[in-house]
């Protein structure tokens, strides 16, 4: 697949630290609970932490519990790209940045009680935060 933002893997390992590196790039799964955006509650909106692209607006965010922060849709249909994950011994589906192939986390059809359905399961370490007042 071809990206808005395309970059060398050298390229990618030098902007990114090892730890962003490896979740954004290699799709590895910060550990639950550990992220500083998990319990984010102010207003404002979540970026790739690769490339910058508008991901998520702050008002899809619900606690899941689940451990990593979670939305129930994204900001718009085509800001993300969803790939069939059948990794691990399980199926789900990956949510991608559609704007630089970036691994954020999958996406489950359990998000009770929200509007879609949905939870956008997302590692904190993939996503940036503006609040609102400095968007």
């Amino acid at each position: 697949m071809s990206y808005a933002v395309n970059k060398s893997e050298d390229q990618w390992r030098e902007e990114l630290g090892a730890e962003q590196y490896a979740v954004l790039r290699e799709a590895a799964t910060e550990r639950p609970w550990t992220g500083e955006l998990l319990d984010e509650q102010r207003a404002g909106l979540y970026t790739c932490a690769a490339c910058g692209a508008e991901l998520f607006k702050s008002g899809t965010k619900f606690d899941s519990h689940c451990g990593w922060p979670s939305f129930y849709e994204s900001i718009r249909p085509d800001a993300v790209e969803l790939i069939e994950d059948n990794s691990h011994g399980m199926e789900r589906t990956e949510v991608r940045c559609a704007s630089c192939g970036s691994h954020l986390g999958h996406v489950f059809p359990d998000g009770f009680g929200t509007p879609t359905g949905d939870r956008y399961c997302m590692n904190s370490i993939a996503l940036d935060f503006t609040p609102q007042d400095e968007a």
